[in-house]
């Protein structure tokens, strides 16, 4: 190849040795690669569908409407002051960028192995592109969230933001890491065990329970207290709240308590990732 300058170019392409490198010189030098993917992912997800992009905003409001009626109406469960749409659509648009994050990085050697057997690129490349798709499917819901949000607060004087908002994009970056290593960890596993997809699903749902996103820490009984906290993701979900509203409950314990634990669970994610990326096709 000719590097533009009269002399040849070469690009060295050495094996891997599974170690837990993000390569973000290579992934900065594919930045088109992951926005093609990423056009791909979001334009086939709605494509041949009635409202398009309208049901990311669609889906959190109906389910946020279910929820009042459920959560609040039928089963009395209290949202510490917070009026109840308020309450539900903030813990719904969260989930949403976690699950969406962890569902659709966790099967991407069995959908992409088309693509990774024919051709060379770094190959997280791929769930950068869906980081952001989920990133950008988080933007839209939160604008919702802030139609939403002007409009209680003409009722209700005492919701107000605070300082502890500036930490909305770090909560963001650890919810991002959580998900982007356990659904790396899945996706190399699923590679192997297809089976294993059919649990995740299920998987979710269980941990959307045992995280506080339809009730608030202090609902739960202290006896119990210590199962959710030892969820790193039950921390975030309060902080977030707390930003938001000024009420609830923050623990700098449990940001940091989430922060090591995304640090590690992603480092673990991109070291099983890399050492199934060598060998995955012949297991496809």
């Amino acid at each position: 190849m000719n590097n533009g300058a009269g002399g040849p170019y070469y690009e060295v392409i050495d094996a891997r040795h599974g170690g837990v490198a993000l390569d973000l010189g290579k992934l900065f030098e594919r930045r088109y690669l992951i926005y093609l993917f990423f056009r791909r992912d979001f334009v086939l997800r709605y494509k041949q569908t009635i409202f398009g992009p309208l049901w990311l905003l669609i889906q959190p409001l109906l389910t946020m409407i279910v929820y009042v009626i459920v959560f609040s109406k039928i089963a009395r469960i209290p949202t510490d002051n917070i009026p109840p749409p308020l309450f539900y659509i903030s813990g719904i648009i969260l989930w949403n960028y976690f699950s969406n994050n962890l569902g659709n990085t966790s099967n991407i050697f069995n959908e992409n192995a088309h693509i990774f057997s024919k051709i060379y690129f770094p190959r997280l490349v791929i769930p950068m592109a869906r980081v952001l798709t989920s990133l950008v499917g988080f933007a839209i819901q939160f604008a919702l969230f802030i139609a939403i949000y002007l409009y209680f607060t003409r009722s209700a004087d005492d919701l107000s933001p605070n300082f502890s908002v500036l930490l909305l994009p770090l909560i963001l970056l650890v919810m991002c890491m959580i998900s982007l290593g356990i659904g790396l960890i899945l996706s190399a596993l699923i590679s192997k065990y297809r089976d294993l997809r059919f649990l995740i699903g299920f998987g979710l749902q269980l941990l959307m329970f045992g995280s506080p996103v339809i009730y608030p820490l202090s609902f739960v009984p202290a006896d119990y207290r210590y199962l959710i906290e030892f969820n790193p993701l039950s921390h975030l979900f309060e902080l977030f709240r707390y930003s938001l509203f000024g009420t609830g409950e923050i623990s700098l314990y449990g940001l940091s308590y989430g922060l090591v634990f995304a640090l590690f669970i992603l480092a673990a994610g991109i070291f099983i990732f890399n050492k199934t990326e060598s060998r995955f096709i012949d297991t496809i």
